[in-house]
């Protein structure tokens, strides 16, 4: 039987000498971990949409070769058709030669329990048209919430957490749905125990902790029955923090569970802070790929909220209107101004510059898009093909050192 990671650490303060277990819970890198040894391309292909071709590199520490642009798809079923989310599919694989997509069990959003799975058909028509072995196919199990209940549970309104029996159940559901035996990247779409400042919540404080969350323990031990199982080959994590990654990575070094290999989490030229402050260093000593997501900050990089006036009503902005108050109500739109100034200076479109910002940073494995037109998914893609100057990118962490942490000033003007 596996001891829990809080008593194994109990136990060896209470055995060991202090340096004993500093040594035994060092996340120290592997002296052959240099500083330029992750998210390294291994391949480049030639494809008809892309003057470079696209990269491909290793994610973290799975031997998964994914593309460095990945399809986001959580608008398949809301704000395009089943249809539509296909057509793009195919245009992502045949045009771009992208092999990676992400979808998730709540999806599409805003998640109700009127359209939850609409994505994953979708996703069952592209792969009908498609060798299995040609798609790495990632999805994600949904973390604690009390408001979320209609998913499929082996028990009718059970609320959503990332429990044993919920986990072996979400997987199952999730392989019907998808119409597929496997799934390549298993992710567990947001922690199951407080942690603050998730999807714009205030940051952590102790104060509002609780007890209720399914230890790692169990989180991880499931995964290793799917695993087992032939069900999953990897698995990762979402919207984590430093201490998550950390504790995850200690169990597995230490306790034999499964290695997460990669973190989902969010991540722009307006929402970088959180994972460069701290979760970079987890990561990049843990293994622990980058799949940044929103990298265009829910579209507010492109610069069209600028005019409220403007928007129109399918604009995620309507539809997320709670949501997006921190890219909307804060610091966010002046320093959305700042880079769209820098962007024009460029001769850039600002979704073209942040963009290829995300793509070629050292700190990203490959990045999750999403479009809702032809139009956007091809001007979102033909960016990977731009390397910002120098200059360019002075200008950017200028902008940053003034606009820190921007999504997070809510009520404040600049």
């Amino acid at each position: 039987m596996k001891l829990s990671y809080a008593i194994s650490v109990l136990t060896a303060a209470t055995t060991t000498s202090s340096f004993s277990l500093v040594r035994a819970l060092s996340t120290t890198a592997p002296k052959s971990v240099l500083p330029d040894a992750r998210n390294v391309i291994t391949k480049n292909v030639q494809v008809p949409g892309l003057d470079n071709g696209m990269d491909f590199v290793k994610m973290g520490s799975s031997d998964l070769v994914v593309s460095k642009v990945c399809m986001g798809t959580m608008t398949f079923g809301e704000q395009n058709t089943l249809e539509e989310g296909v057509e793009q599919l195919n245009k992502a694989w045949d045009e771009y030669g992208i092999n990676f997509l992400d979808t998730a069990e709540m999806y599409p959003v805003p998640t109700k329990a009127e359209t939850q799975g609409r994505t994953d058909k979708a996703v069952n028509m592209f792969l009908k048209g498609r060798k299995r072995e040609d798609v790495i196919l990632a999805t994600k199990v949904c973390g604690r919430s009390d408001r979320i209940d209609w998913l499929p549970r082996a028990e009718p309104e059970t609320t959503a957490a990332l429990t044993r029996d919920q986990i072996l159940y979400s997987v199952d559901e999730s392989l019907k749905r998808l119409g597929t035996n496997y799934i390549d990247l298993l992710q567990l779409h947001w922690p199951d125990r407080y942690t603050g400042g998730l999807f714009g919540q205030p940051d952590f404080s102790p104060g509002q902790l609780t007890a209720e969350s399914a230890a790692f323990e169990e989180q991880l031990g499931a995964l290793q029955e799917v695993i087992e199982a032939g069900k999953v080959r990897y698995i990762g994590v979402s919207n984590e923090t430093p201490f998550g990654v950390c504790a995850m990575a200690n169990l597995a070094k230490y306790e034999g569970y499964p290695k997460i290999a990669s973190i989902q989490n969010s991540y722009s030229l307006v929402v970088r802070k959180d994972f460069e402050a701290g979760l970079a260093e987890a990561c990049h000593h843990h293994d622990v790929a980058l799949l940044p997501y929103s990298p265009l900050a829910s579209g507010s990089l492109t610069g069209k909220y600028a005019v409220p006036a403007d928007i129109p009503e399918n604009a995620r902005l309507k539809l997320f209107p709670g949501f997006m108050d921190r890219y909307l109500g804060s610091l966010n739109e002046a320093a959305v101004n700042s880079y769209c100034d820098i962007a024009k200076e460029a001769n850039l479109t600002p979704a073209q510059m942040a963009l290829s910002w995300c793509y070629h940073r050292e700190h990203v494995c490959s990045t999750i898009i999403g479009a809702t037109t032809i139009p956007q998914l091809d001007e979102n893609i033909k960016a990977y093909d731009i390397k910002l100057d120098d200059d360019t990118l002075e200008k950017i962490n200028n902008v940053y050192k003034k606009y820190t942490d921007p999504t997070k000033a809510y009520g404040v003007k600049a």
